[in-house]
């Protein structure tokens, strides 16, 4: 692969990461690859671009990297966290396709004034276009493709579907090689794949620390509740009490219970009080249930329906960890006890070994030296 940025010998590498914001997932994946990455090649200069909020690509890959706001891809428009606004989703492709040559003429000219050795897409495929028009080399990396979502979505669409669809297979045909983090889509439709292991960041526990800050007791159970980066939130003013558990919840909650904890004021990383609780209750995610069979926890996780990547996602979960279905009644009511007492009685299961973030980094480092 040739160096087409300005990182002369004995200059520092750049490369210019794209980060979808759909979600949270893209950053969770990409964060320990660079992390990794970074510890490979001194000097590494990051550039981030993503309509993700500033505040969670600093926390995530620090504050030396650069951060440029835009709204590179569409991912799929949503009607809640669980639900996939599916006409939206079509309005707003159509809407972006419709600009697709300005978009790229705009993003080229980017690339260009940037001058990366490297670009990294998780996952938008129009940067990968302009890399292809500014001649820098590329790699995407992900557990899916909006290539693939689109088609679950929009294959039978029409003509106007199938030109749509062309040009995002063109875009991430580009890339010398689509990292595909496991678990994964399948991609049949892409050549250019390279199988990785799962990629999630791993946990300090802080048990200890929790239960005297917010007086847990010593036979109490500690549950964190994450549904990810899109709110969705049950009316946890109604729950019940429920002796003998306590949950860990978003400070956006506002959750006025006195068995609820926001995680914000326990003062340490997420993944720190994710590793010390002793249960999950989530959505079908990739960052959400690799962080936590990686980390040795089970996973209670509400149906997200006509996604195409959850059946995938909890398949590997039941092979590689413990999961169960939690009705979204039983959200909603806070009638919690039951289902988690279920799940917590079947035998353990060893972590998942994170390899990914290895692997991933290795490929990258090549690219980057050679």
């Amino acid at each position: 692969m040739r160096r087409a940025g300005s990182a002369g010998r004995g200059q520092r590498p750049h490369l210019a990461i794209y980060l979808s914001a759909h979600g949270f997932g893209h950053i969770g994946q990409t964060a320990p690859v660079v992390h990794t990455l970074s510890q490979c090649i001194a000097g590494l200069q990051l550039t981030l671009v993503s309509a993700a909020p500033a505040f969670k690509l600093r926390e995530r890959f620090g504050a030396g990297s650069a951060i440029l706001a835009a709204d590179l891809d569409v991912g799929m428009c949503q009607l809640n966290a669980l639900e996939v606004d599916v006409r939206g989703s079509w309005n707003a492709y159509t809407l972006f396709h419709d600009l697709w040559e300005d978009r790229v003429a705009q993003e080229t000219t980017r690339l260009r004034r940037l001058r990366p050795d490297l670009v990294l897409a998780n996952i938008p495929y129009l940067p990968l276009a302009a890399a292809k028009r500014a001649g820098i080399p590329a790699v995407a990396m992900c557990s899916l493709d909006w290539a693939s979502v689109f088609g679950h979505y929009f294959a039978s669409a029409g003509p106007n579907a199938a030109e749509i669809l062309d040009e995002m297979l063109d875009a991430y045909r580009y890339a010398t090689r689509f990292l595909r983090l496991k678990p994964a889509l399948p991609m049949p439709h892409l050549e250019n794949t390279m199988n990785i292991g799962p990629v999630a960041e791993l946990g300090s526990h802080r048990r200890a620390q929790i239960a005297s800050q917010i007086g847990l007791g010593k036979d109490e159970l500690l549950i964190m509740v994450s549904l990810g980066g899109m709110e969705f939130r049950p009316p946890v003013e109604e729950w019940p009490r429920t002796t003998g558990v306590h949950l860990i919840v978003p400070a956006s909650w506002k959750a006025e219970h006195p068995d609820l904890t926001a995680f914000e004021q326990l003062g340490i990383p997420f993944i720190d009080a994710l590793a010390s609780c002793d249960l999950l209750i989530s959505k079908p995610g990739y960052g959400s249930f690799v962080e936590a069979a990686c980390n040795g926890l089970p996973v209670l996780y509400v149906e997200r329906r006509n996604w195409p990547e959850a059946d995938d996602i909890v398949s590997w979960m039941h092979d590689h960890g413990n999961c169960a279905k939690l009705e979204a009644t039983a959200l909603d009511s806070g009638q919690l006890i039951e289902p988690v007492r279920r799940l917590l009685a079947r035998p353990k299961r060893a972590p998942v070994k994170a390899t990914g973030a290895a692997e991933a980094a290795a490929f990258l480092a090549d690219c980057l030296e050679n």
